[in-house]
């Protein structure tokens, strides 16, 4: 009795009850996989451009020593913000990215309705790929520690607040990992998880406190709606179940602690965030234990197979195929792949209805937000399209990236690319149909652009040549993130590869490149490039050309007397404003440039699709 008991201590104090041989399992693959020391590489030359740049730009090398030495707490401030900020965003992508195929890898090779043979259980399937795919953020996470224990030197930070910003930061970063999970586990396409785990995330961080702060009638942003309802529970529950609330008052009581903020305690969040990544992790053990048995037992394809409505169709004509368990054979118009990918539908569910509710929902949040800025009396003001214009640009370039990236993979993982390979199509026909299912699926975001675009002027809240102006933006950007999206799609033979290295791509142009270029003109005050680099810039062309087409004003000024301001990235010559003619050609230009890129990467894309099929 006292050897069962002694036993059963010891299995319960082992950690190898809770993971099982799945985490041993992906930690020895993962340890194998050059991606994830490159990974870490390029996670440490960011942070330190990061750090040198706001380094430079707050501590002048040149300037006395005593006013240095007064600016190294300011420094110190600024640098581990911005790390904590930049680590908090990185974490929560790299987790959704990261654990989006941790079930469908197994669906796809059949290995899951073998487990279930085994004495693994649901819980060890789920927790070994949870921790093991998490663990490789916390190294990322730990390699933070020293540089931020060495800038906290300089002064003005606490260690409480490195402290709880890297709490915050885990149990964020844990639960969308964990819901990435949970999606992965009905849904074969990387892609597919990928985008429902980011919506459902800022439909939860950012649709909601800006439907809350509509209705309350107090602005849009998420601390203007905590203020409007101090005095109810309300707001309690929606800072302590929203991270980006909780990193945000976090930081501000750090640079302000004289200031009295919200009600907030970072504990208490954490412990809440962790309970709700264990309700999520619970649900997908139920889910996975009843997707491996349906797998085991040859029923895996009926579970994913969506439900169709039933139609009344006539009689088959007499040509012998009546008994045909396939029905009605439809007939292929115009490309084959284009043919396919077109009858596809923009999300997967049953019958097609998720694309229908996603779509209802955006719309009504965007129209709250609307009434949250009209209320605000600043809906015909420049800056408010100028936020809006971003955020869809935003939104658009990034489903269009992962969009592309996963067009070829995904028939890899799915074994059905050497098929593909195998038909009297050239490489020309495959990749035009990829690149057209790619621009296709991104077409709602884009559409919410165009009806915000149409909506205002025919208001006269925004000039009718942004129509133009936003039309070139929107073209170079599609053929471009297409264009790269396949061709690593053509270079990789996994999905999480290809995004996540398309993604490296677009974040070193558009967001490491802003930093290189600071840096740069630091060092070469007199040099254009930061003008030349500022005008392919996507934010920065929408910024421009809302600022001389977005507001009241403009839109009510002829398309002759528009001016576009650029001194604030002109830095050197001439810095009046262009005129409409001038702009226009700018941006054709940029749009040329970036067009004839894409179809650069598109003619590598070509050359690399019958290479290395067999990976």
């Amino acid at each position: 009795m006292i050897a069962h008991m002694g036993k059963t201590v010891r299995m319960a104090l082992d950690p190898a009850w809770v993971t099982g041989p799945i985490f041993d399992k992906e930690l020895r693959v993962s340890s194998r996989r050059r991606r994830n020391y490159s990974l870490r590489f390029f996670y440490i030359l960011v942070l330190t451009i990061f750090i040198a740049v706001v380094w430079l730009s707050v501590v002048d090398v040149q300037g006395n020593a005593t006013v240095q030495q007064s600016r190294m707490a300011g420094a110190g401030k600024k640098i581990v913000t911005t790390i904590v900020i930049f680590q908090f965003v990185a974490m929560q992508i790299l987790a959704v990215i990261m654990l989006s195929n941790a079930i469908s890898d197994e669906v796809y090779h059949r290995t899951l309705g073998l487990l279930m043979t085994t004495p693994i259980n649901g819980l060890q399937i789920v927790m070994g790929k949870v921790l093991s795919r998490l663990l490789q953020l916390i190294l990322l996470l730990a390699i933070t520690l020293p540089i931020l224990a060495v800038v906290r030197v300089l002064g003005g930070v606490s260690w409480g607040y490195l402290l709880s910003s890297l709490c915050i930061t885990l149990t964020a970063a844990v639960f969308a990992g964990s819901l990435s999970l949970l999606m992965s586990i009905e849904n074969r396409r990387t892609y597919a998880v990928i985008m429902r785990t980011m919506f459902t995330l800022g439909s939860f961080y950012f649709v909601l406190p800006v439907m809350l702060g509509a209705l309350w009638g107090r602005g849009f942003s998420f601390l203007s709606v905590a203020h409007s309802l101090q005095k109810s529970m309300l707001t309690a529950v929606m800072v302590h179940v929203n991270p980006v609330a909780g990193i945000l008052i976090t930081t501000s009581q750090m640079l302000s602690p004289s200031v009295r903020g919200l009600p907030y305690s970072w504990p208490l969040q954490c412990v809440v965030m962790l309970g709700l990544s264990a309700l999520i992790l619970a649900w997908a053990m139920a889910v996975v234990r009843k997707v491996a048995l349906r797998q085991a037992t040859g029923q895996l394809d009926a579970w994913f197979k969506p439900k169709k409505r039933k139609h009344k169709t006539p009689a088959p004509a007499a040509t012998g195929m009546e008994d045909s368990p396939l029905g009605a054979i439809k007939r292929v118009q115009g490309p084959p792949v284009v043919w396919r990918e077109l009858r596809a539908p923009f999300i997967y569910g049953v019958d097609n209805r998720n694309s229908y509710i996603g779509l209802a929902i955006t719309l009504i949040a965007l129209l709250f937000t609307y009434l949250a800025s009209a209320r605000a009396g600043c809906l015909d003001e420049g800056f408010v399209h100028v936020a809006y214009l971003m955020l869809f640009v935003f939104l658009g370039g990034v489903v269009n990236a992962v969009f592309a990236a996963t067009r070829i993979t995904s028939e890899k993982e799915s074994q059905s690319w050497l098929l593909l390979l195998a038909t009297p199509l050239s490489d020309g026909d495959i990749l035009f149909g990829k690149a057209v299912s790619a621009v296709r699926r991104c077409l709602p975001i884009w559409g919410l652009l165009a009806g915000h675009m149409i909506l205002f002027v025919a208001i006269r809240y925004i000039h009718a040549i942004g129509i133009v102006h936003m039309a070139l933006l929107v073209a170079w950007i599609t053929c471009f993130v297409t264009g790269v999206g396949l061709y690593f799609s053509t270079r990789f033979s996994r999905t999480t590869s290809a995004v996540v290295a398309s993604f490296a791509v677009f974040l070193g142009l558009w967001a490491a490149g802003p930093i290189l270029i600071g840096l740069f003109s630091m060092i070469s005050p007199q040099s254009s490039l930061p003008s030349v680099y500022f005008w392919t810039h996507p934010t920065i062309q929408t910024q421009i050309i809302m600022d001389g087409a977005g507001g009241r004003q403009h839109a009510r000024t002829d398309w002759r007397a528009l001016e576009y301001d650029t001194a604030h990235i002109v830095y050197h010559g001439d810095t009046g404003p262009l005129s409409v003619g001038r702009m226009t050609w700018m941006l054709a230009a940029v749009s040329a440039l970036y067009i004839l890129v894409g179809l650069l990467f598109f003619w590598r894309a070509r050359r690399h699709l019958r290479r290395r099929v067999f990976m």
